[in-house]
């Protein structure tokens, strides 16, 4: 992209449920069409990605940050951490449930500036690793995940539509931040 227009991140609020749902299906959907069976694409996108599902993440302490661009602060991506839920995760963990940019803001400081967000929460908050589920086919999102220091664990089966996928488990341990 020639000229990055200006951008911001900011924390997502319950307020914000019904843009992490555009956002999130529309990233869902330009990263995996034609890669899922089109129906069970559709299908994840209205349960996974429905506003009442950003609501309860965010009601039960997940954490989301939202990336806008001008004009009109368009959003373009987000990052969402919760409390794991894989099999992988021991205490003191923190998944990092989705990382989402759109394609034309993908190789753009954005996606880094998120990542940047959640290491500094993560560490904050005093978590001893990040973990993350990725398919294991999603070459451009393991190549950023590995530049970011992540590094195999595992892995788990992923249901879309009642097609099963495979998916990595990658893990980064945090350091603790120092205080003075």
């Amino acid at each position: 992209m020639t000229n990055m227009p200006i951008w911001r991140i900011r924390v997502a609020t319950p307020e914000d449920a019904e843009t992490l749902s555009l956002i999130g299906s529309a990233t869902f959907l330009e990263a995996f069409a034609g890669v899922v069976h089109g129906q069970g694409l559709l299908g994840h996108c209205r349960t996974s990605h429905s506003a009442e599902t950003y609501r309860r993440y965010l009601e039960s302490g997940a954490r989301i940050w939202l990336a806008e661009v001008e004009p009109g602060h368009a959003p373009v991506g987000y990052a969402l951490t919760c409390t794991p839920e894989l099999d992988q995760a021991k205490d003191g963990d923190v998944e990092l449930k989705r990382i989402y940019v759109l394609a034309k803001f993908q190789g753009t400081v954005i996606a880094s500036a998120l990542m940047r967000n959640v290491l500094e929460a993560a560490q904050a908050d005093g978590h001893k690793r990040l973990l993350l589920g990725v398919k294991n086919d999603n070459q451009r999102a393991l190549s950023f995940y590995a530049k970011n220091n992540f590094e195999t664990i595992g892995s788990r089966s992923f249901d879309v539509g009642g097609v099963i996928y495979d998916d990595f488990v990658l893990a980064r341990p945090l350091a603790a931040l120092a205080t003075t």
